[in-house]
């Protein structure tokens, strides 16, 4: 992974160095301090987004296990210092994918909102049908009302 860009803010470079070391380790028991209260997260497979941070500490903690050979990219920084995209590959069974996560953090550092957008359609599929599976009915409760 790139250093972290010198117009990042103090406070997101340090909750970016503890996610890498997060999806590094694949133990996801230090995000939740690093996510707001009132945290949004948009699925690749989902209209709606998902509120809360329960709902994204869920949705990530679980991707993380169906991920197979994660791995970062390019990490971009928008000039105000509080949005970040980071590009990655991975593979869900025989599909390999390319995709971005797409973040915007408080003035803290806190995780506010958190967008994953993922391609090719089939590897979609794949992560969508393995996502489901292994939540179930958990993730729904949580759909922000359209």
């Amino acid at each position: 992974m790139t250093p972290v860009p010198h117009h990042v803010r103090p406070a997101v470079a340090k909750s970016l160095e503890t996610w890498h070391h997060l999806v590094a380790s694949g133990d996801m028991a230090g995000l939740p301090p690093l996510v707001r209260p009132d945290a949004v997260f948009r699925s690749p497979m989902a209209h709606a987004a998902y509120e809360s941070a329960p709902a994204l500490v869920l949705a990530l903690s679980t991707v993380i296990k169906v991920f197979e050979d994660f791995e970062y990219h390019r990490q971009l920084v928008a000039d105000d210092g509080l949005n970040v995209v980071l590009e990655f590959s991975a593979r869900v069974g025989d599909k390999k994918l390319k995709g971005i996560d797409l973040i915007r953090f408080d003035e803290e550092g806190r995780i506010a909102e958190f967008e994953v957008m993922v391609r090719p359609l089939s590897a979609l599929q794949a992560l969508g049908a393995e996502m489901g599976a292994r939540l179930g009915q958990q993730l729904p409760a949580f759909k922000a009302k359209a």
